[in-house]
């Protein structure tokens, strides 16, 4: 069992969190994690309204009487969304904790925070991360270079990222991306986190709603089969390969192309309905990162958080084991030269 400050504030049992995923974050998903003792969220963009969200907290409820949090990613679209009511929802639903990704959080920490609503931002970048910090954010997950998803467009792995985050800010920090096993979990406590943040090892569970071609893939595929796309648009993305993803890299490279150039086959709604939802492998872009080389079956998710955690005591009790305690060996005796 792991107590740090990130289990204490925000009331889970273990320091495992998975964050929202667009597409995955229902109920069903959200509230198994909660009922293994980890801390999951709803998306609240998931829902096509507030009022679908509202009814999404309330199934959840229904499954689990754990704690559990909304995400709502803050992004340019080019259909306006009602931002404000989203948050509106949240809170009038009762939410205690929000993620926040995307944008500043800022023009929402009023409500929420008034609202007694712990905020955790992710952000890609430890300059961003300050600047959330001194915004007001309750927490910060902090994705490496390695995530599905966004990963900025500093390149910088979490090995190097979460240290240098750790060390300059003063609340909880989430290490996020590169995590799939209880290694990974020792690995980024030790390194000064006080959770990890975990999406593409989700996605291959019994409970994840996502289609079985799905989940058989993540395990097929090596930490060599993800693409960074949309790196020419200053919004890097790393995404699963297939054929669709190797044409949008392709066509993105060209001089001179632009989104629209790529749009049709980067549909978020494609990718939704093609692949998560029919299963067509091919079909269009997904999301997923290299922990897909680190993922050798599809679990429950109560029986992955628990082989994490207790994959974890014993990764750290065997590096406890080696301090003051290296056998010494006998050196190489050289015979003099003649």
């Amino acid at each position: 069992m792991f107590h740090t400050r990130f289990t204490e504030q925000f009331g889970i049992e273990h320091p495992i969190v998975c964050g929202g995923m667009t597409g995955l974050g229902t109920a069903p998903l959200i509230s198994a994690v909660a009922n293994a003792g980890a801390l999951g969220f709803l998306t609240a963009l998931t829902q096509p309204t507030p009022e679908a969200l509202v009814e999404e907290i309330r199934r959840t409820r229904d499954l689990t009487d754990k704690p559990f949090g909304v995400n709502l990613t803050i992004l340019p679209t080019i259909d306006p969304v009602p931002y404000d009511e989203y948050r509106a929802a949240i809170v009038e639903a009762g939410i205690r904790i929000v993620e926040t990704a995307g944008s500043s959080p800022e023009p929402h920490l009023p409500d929420f925070h008034a609202a007694g609503v712990k905020v955790i931002h992710k952000a890609t970048s430890v300059r961003h991360a300050l600047s959330a910090e001194r915004k007001g954010v309750d927490a910060i997950s902090i994705d490496g270079f390695e995530c599905a998803g966004h990963p900025g467009e500093d390149d910088v792995p979490g090995l190097v990222l979460i240290p240098a985050a750790v060390r300059v800010l003063s609340i909880p920090v989430i290490a996020s991306g590169g995590i799939a096993t209880g290694q990974g979990l020792a690995a980024a406590l030790a390194l000064g986190a006080d959770a990890v943040n975990m999406g593409t090892r989700f996605m291959a569970t019994d409970e994840a709603p996502v289609h079985p071609n799905v989940k058989a893939q993540i395990v097929a595929n090596t930490e060599r089969d993800t693409v960074v796309v949309f790196r020419e648009f200053k919004n890097s993305a790393r995404v699963a390969k297939n054929s669709i993803s190797e044409q949008v890299a392709a066509i993105g490279s060209r001089p001179g192309a632009t989104f629209a150039d790529v749009a049709p086959l980067a549909s978020g709604v494609r990718g939704r309905a093609k692949v998560l939802d029919q299963g067509e492998m091919d079909d269009g872009m997904w999301w997923a990162g290299q922990t897909q080389g680190l993922i050798h079956e599809v679990d429950s998710v109560d029986n992955v958080v628990r082989t994490i955690i207790s994959d974890a005591e014993r990764a750290i009790a065997r590096v406890s084991s080696l301090v003051g305690g290296v056998e010494q060996r006998p050196r190489l005796r050289v015979p003099p030269s003649r």
